[in-house]
């Protein structure tokens, strides 16, 4: 017996760490997907798809994401069954319960209610631990399998469900864990011959005959091996050992990636943005850089205009600010060719110095430029009525520096003071003419 187990789908996931423009790619990729997983359905002989939980990211959603999300199923040759998990439960907003869904559903798509087992064929008995809220108060899969006898001579018995697994758990004292030995005991004896699960986004084999399919299309960067789903065969007359075999097949278009680099000069820059240039399909990439390193203020300005220049292409690249230590060390010559005079001397230079004290406090790179609360600065108070075009053009630029600096990832903690004058100091660069 074949069928192709997948999780996760989480349909109408918005993905708002994206930049904006690629957030529509990787919200269609995710139902693009599901016709690619139904042609492998048809191409491999399967006689069902299982989605093991998450379908849909929440219970509350636009009613389009369901017409999409039956228009792409609508081709299937194969049966299609969907678990609730801990994203779309059967509580009382179940949007399996919603007048879209039961209005739009095709007649080969099903939802898994209870666990009441399912006969998919003459041979096949599906039995599924579906959620009921977001937070179960025992293990589903074990009160799903209570009392359960025997399967008929020559049916084979799949057990879907959704959550972690003790031995993958970090939280020991959930009370929705799912006791894997006490699966793999049920495997042992023949109760059961397979049993698939979601939640988990990273393919992954627990023991003989349990599988995380894993997410189809990637959500997070810390994800392992996802993009998959599973094509299963299973045997129900032979051993533990050679009952299942599992085929992993690669259906995701969109990867995440994490770059490591420790950058000291334009070499090292020129390294990452070659590293960058090979990464293929760009559009339905992101791409998070872990940095090491000091650099020049001129070198920093090259690195955010790589970004960038590197950002209208990729679906996100960014620096992954708390797992980075990369500091900027204004020298000489950076800002040497401006020949400032007066406040704006003094404005840099006081930005210079924060950059370079690491007790600096958070404030201090507003308190340098004269920034008041109520966002006036007082640069252009100091400098008279005697300012040159190039002065006021300098005002401004600090002012903007600053603007920039004061401001933070909304997953990220506060920028020091040495490292908001940094930041400062590179995009003042840049608006001033450097880095070009």
């Amino acid at each position: 017996m074949r069928f192709l187990a997948t999780a996760d789908w989480q349909l109408g996931m918005t993905a708002g760490f994206l930049e904006p423009e690629a957030r529509p790619r990787f919200a269609q990729a995710r139902f693009d997907v599901l016709q690619r997983i139904t042609r492998l359905a048809a191409e491999r002989e399967a006689q069902f798809v299982v989605v093991c939980g998450d379908v849909f990211e929440t219970n509350q959603l636009d009613r389009s994401v369901i017409a999409r999300t039956f228009e792409a199923l609508r081709d299937s040759t194969v049966p299609i069954y969907l678990l609730p998990g801990n994203h779309d439960p059967l509580d009382s907003a179940s949007i399996y319960d919603s007048e879209e869904f039961a209005g739009r559903r095709p007649e080969h798509v099903h939802v898994i209610r209870d666990s009441t087992p399912v006969a998919v064929a003459a041979d096949v008995e599906l039995i599924g631990a579906p959620w009921f809220s977001k937070r179960p108060d025992a293990d589903l899969v074990a009160a799903a399998c209570a009392g359960l006898v025997p399967p008929a001579s020559g049916v084979t018995r799949v057990v879907a469900a959704h959550g972690a697994v003790a031995t993958l758990n970090p939280d020991a004292t959930d009370p929705a864990t799912i006791d894997d030995a006490a699966l793999s005991t049920l495997l042992a004896s023949g109760l059961v011959h397979v049993a698939v699960l979601g939640d988990r986004h990273a393919t992954t084999e627990v023991a003989s005959g349990i599988w995380y399919p894993g997410t189809p299309e990637v959500t997070a960067r810390r994800e392992t091996d996802p993009g998959n789903v599973l094509v299963i065969d299973v045997d129900p007359h032979a051993d533990l050992a050679q009952r299942v075999q599992v085929e992993r097949v690669h259906v995701g278009a969109w990867r995440f990636e994490t770059i490591a680099e420790t950058l000291q000069d334009l070499d090292d820059l020129a390294r990452l943005s070659a590293r960058l240039e090979q990464i293929s399909n760009k559009a339905r990439t992101a791409v998070w850089l872990t940095l090491q390193g000091t650099l020049s203020t001129s070198s920093r300005a090259r690195l955010d205009a790589l970004i960038d220049e590197f950002g209208d292409l990729f679906a996100l690249v960014k620096i992954w600010e708390s797992h980075s230590d990369l500091v900027v060390r204004p020298d000489g010559s950076d800002f040497s060719d401006l020949h400032l005079t007066g406040f704006a001397s003094a404005a840099l230079a006081e930005l210079i110095g924060r950059a370079d004290d690491p007790s600096a406090d958070p404030s201090s790179a507003d308190e340098a430029g004269g920034r008041g609360g109520g966002g006036e600065t007082a640069v252009g108070e100091a400098d008279g009525d005697g300012d040159s075009e190039s002065d006021s053009e300098f005002d401004r630029a600090v002012e903007a520096a600053l603007n920039a600096a004061g401001g933070h990832e909304a997953d990220e903690e506060p920028a020091s003071g040495a490292r908001a004058a940094q930041d400062a100091l590179s995009l003042l660069y840049r608006l001033t003419g450097g880095a070009r």
